[in-house]
This record gives C-alpha cells, sequence and structure tokens, in this order.
C-alpha cells in the first residue's frame, strides 16, 4: 500500500489540492503499478506561522517582502 505525504503552508484552494493528489495518486499508479484502491495520499497544510526556516517564519517573511514593496 504506497502512502504518498506531502506538507504544504496553508492557503491553496481546494481545487489546487485536489488536483495535486490527482497528479500524485496517477504518478504512483503509472510508475510502481500499484492498483488504484491500494494508494494512500495525505496532505497536510501548515499555517505560514508555524513554518520556519532560519527562524524567520513563512508569516514573518511574507509580511517583510510587502514592507519592502
Amino acid at each position: 500500500m504506497p502512502l504518498v505525504e506531502v506538507t504544504l503552508v496553508e492557503g491553496r484552494a481546494p481545487e489546487t489540492i485536489r488536483a495535486l493528489i490527482h497528479a500524485l495518486h496517477a504518478a504512483v499508479r503509472d510508475t510502481v503499478g500499484a492498483p488504484d484502491a491500494s494508494i494512500r495520499v495525505v496532505v497536510r497544510e501548515v499555517p505560514a506561522t508555524h513554518w520556519a526556516a532560519g527562524d524567520v517564519t513563512i508569516a514573518e517573511r511574507r509580511a517583510n517582502e510587502i514592507v519592502e514593496r
């Protein structure tokens, strides 16, 4: 049973998430040959305030980009 896990910063449209699930499912089916019913895809969305790199959250980075413009 293949399991694909994806973590994204929240904020994408449900249609975009659905398209991602479809594409990942198809990629696993086509490359691994797993039956459709056995493929699992999990998409986790993390708030921008809870995801950081270099001690700066994505929310802070985005706020700084707006100020710099």
